[in-house]
């Protein structure tokens, strides 16, 4: 009998897996995708029941009051029902995209496609998880060298490199934050350094349970690779490692199938992100990249890194519009054929995290930009050669080492945390910005290490502004990081609008970290100019920045900084446009050029393909700095779609142009 039943489930499984697994796309939810929501009706409130408190605050702080859009809406449920009816078995439900999974035959392929409601079928791809021996292999040996901090232990390297002892120091740790990794599994009730993280959820993919550890028939080497990522990132056993946000709580998704030569199918990653946005994730970390498929007849080529063509990009971009800060690998091909970046590495508005050694160089094996369609990628660079982490396949109290974006990924999403733990109100937007902006490159961003080095110290250290709408005004706030690690007990604020002359101000001080001051109402457009001073332990007077200054336009909660004002010369000059890349919902973009003279002037915007969308400046320039900024708009006032723009000064009979980026 016990015969007879396991080769029933044989060949269950067998049959299972000689079907196709299949995305059933329906034409709408069953109501037109046009048609206007209202708080109201009952498939609006069957949308809000699906997302936590949590997820409802994360959307208002980025969507404001109109949080549900047509792709909230459940799945229309009778179309489900009519699929069940003929024996599908549905696998995963992707809302956001009014589509459903499941493996299927030729033949009940054929029948579905005729169903009214349905729009078209495709085949879910199947995805490589690349864990190369070179590159990602944990090595099971205890490293027990010499540390340089003894509460780090031998992790003190990876982590000091981003600055992150420094901030840790201060007794910032992630706390209050809920961040969602999606890998391979997670062995994590089975190693010293994460038994007492606090996990609220887990749920497995690939075999449908609540449980992200090895299952039976699992492969052997299940949740290795996530173990030894969710280490660096929330682990916590003094002496030998201390993650990024250990204080942070985790949601975790098995999304990865370990099995017949490691694989992702994109569903399993959509509906995770989908699972876990609704929960009220703040943060999403995945170590994936992918670009070829079971099937080469499936694969990617570099025309699809756009951004928009895969199932795992379209979902990070969905995750971003909904105020989740997603942050992935940009894959371990440099060194190879493939050379650029992996989907969803690609993800228009995902922190894109390539790998340095300890010396802060490029890995030759870290995948380049930009992305097909010239997006800066990746953004951002942490250490990802030789990270120690938990080896959980050799025991609860064993460590190894790894290298690959896959560890430097948890290492950069790890400082998101500690940011957004430090100012609990600002939005991924303005996360994403300071992590750019303070990053080591960010005057000159390149396809090899984006803006640069992600540094915890810099990026918490830099002004933010918080927009109370009841109140109508601002909150400057600052930490300040002394050479001497003392903190000032006052701080100056001088500002200036609109060019005028500047004012002094005393910062507020909570008594131990945070520096703050509430600014007069700033109109929408205005601008405004500032920088802070303090007295060091020395009594010596510090200025931050130490030359130029940081600003901002009202309207916009998005903070810039200006290295220095452009130079007095005897040339016309044009310098980078700031922000860029830029987000005309929450900021503008700032030009600044140089004329040697009063003379005649004109800026214009032109599209990818040189097309004029925006006449900026039209007129008589003034000797020396000139200003003008762009909201994102065209010559007749509509909103400008998302992607690659050129910026060109005419003066003094000759041309200067450069590149810009607008997101939306």
């Amino acid at each position: 009998m016990r015969k007879l039943i396991l080769f029933f489930l044989l060949v269950t499984i067998s049959l299972t897996y000689s079907q196709t697994k299949y995305l059933i796309y329906f034409k709408d939810k069953g109501i037109a995708p046009g048609k206007a929501l209202y708080k109201t009706e009952a498939v609006y409130q069957s949308a809000l029941k699906l997302l936590s408190a949590r997820s409802i605050a994360r959307r208002e702080k980025v969507m404001g009051k109109n949080i549900i859009t047509y792709q909230d809406l459940p799945i229309e449920q009778s179309y489900v029902t009519s699929l069940e009816n003929l024996g599908v078995k549905i696998e995963n439900k992707l809302n956001w995209f009014n589509a459903v999974s499941a493996y299927l035959t030729n033949d009940q392929v054929k029948q579905i496609s005729a169903l009214p409601f349905v729009n078209k079928i495709d085949t879910v791809k199947i995805l490589k998880f690349k864990n190369s021996n070179s590159i990602e292999k944990i090595f099971p040996q205890k490293i027990m060298g010499t540390a340089s901090d003894t509460l780090y232990g031998p992790s003190f390297q990876e982590f000091n490199l981003s600055d992150i002892p420094e901030v840790y120091a201060r007794g910032i740790t992630g706390k209050g934050v809920i961040i969602g990794i999606l890998d391979d599994g997670f062995i994590w009730k089975q190693h010293e350094s994460l038994v007492n993280d606090s996990v609220i959820a887990e749920y497995n993919y690939v075999f449908h349970v609540t449980s992200t550890a090895p299952q039976p028939g699992d492969d052997p080497s299940s949740g290795d690779h996530g173990t030894f990522v969710f280490s660096l990132i929330g682990g916590y056993k003094p002496g030998n490692i201390i993650g990024v946000a250990n204080g942070a709580h985790f949601i975790l998704a098995k999304t990865e199938d370990d099995r017949s030569e490691s694989h992702i199918e994109e569903d399993n990653y959509a509906a995770a992100l989908e699972w876990m946005e609704g929960m009220g994730v703040d943060i999403t970390t995945s170590s994936l990249g992918y670009n070829i498929f079971d099937d080469t007849t499936y694969s990617y080529t570099y025309k699809d890194m756009d951004g928009k063509t895969t199932i795992c990009a379209k979902a990070i971009a969905l995750a971003f519009q909904r105020g989740v800060v997603t942050v992935t690998a940009a894959g371990n091909e440099g060194d190879n054929t493939w050379h650029y970046i992996d989907t969803p590495g690609d993800g228009i508005n995902a922190l894109t995290i390539g790998a340095v050694n300890d010396n802060n160089q490029v890995t030759p094996f870290s995948s380049w930009g930009p992305t097909f369609d010239g997006r800066i990628k990746p953004e951002l660079v942490a250490l990802g050669a030789n990270n120690y982490g938990a080896d959980v396949a050799s025991g609860f109290s064993s460590y190894g080492i790894g290298s690959g974006t896959s560890f430097a990924t948890p290492i950069a999403a790890g400082v998101a945390a500690l940011l957004l733990s430090t100012y609990p109100k600002l939005t991924n937007v303005q996360i994403r910005q300071i992590l750019i902006h303070t990053a080591d490159n960010y005057s000159q961003p390149n396809d090899d290490r984006g803006y640069g080095l992600v540094s915890a110290e810099k990026a918490i250290g830099y002004p933010n502004l918080y927009y109370d709408s009841t109140q109508n005004q601002y909150t400057l706030n600052k930490i300040f990081f002394p050479s001497k690690g003392i903190q000032p007990s006052s701080a100056v604020l001088h500002y200036s609008v609109n060019s005028s002359n500047y004012l002094a101000a005393n910062l507020g001080y909570d008594g131990t970290l945070k520096y703050s001051y509430v600014l007069p109402f700033v109109p929408s457009g205005d601008s405004v100019k500032f920088y802070f001073t303090y007295n060091d332990s020395l009594g010596s007077q510090v200025q931050e920045p130490a030359t130029g200054y940081y600003s901002f336009s009202g309207g916009t909660n998005i903070v810039n900084s200006v290295s220095d004002t452009l130079p007095t010369s005897s040339q016309d000059i044009l310098s980078n446009s700031y922000p860029n890349p830029f987000y005309p919902i929450h900021q503008k973009m700032t030009i600044e050029f140089y004329s040697q003279n009063a003379q005649s002037a004109r800026i214009i915007i032109m599209n990818g393909l040189g097309q004029k969308v925006k006449t900026l400046f039209n007129g008589m320039a003034q000797s020396g700095s000139n200003t003008v900024s762009w909201n994102g708009k065209s010559d007749n006032g509509m909103p400008c779609s998302s992607g690659v723009y050129f910026y060109m000064l005419s003066i003094g009979g000759h041309n200067y142009s450069n590149k810009l980026l607008l997101l939306k």
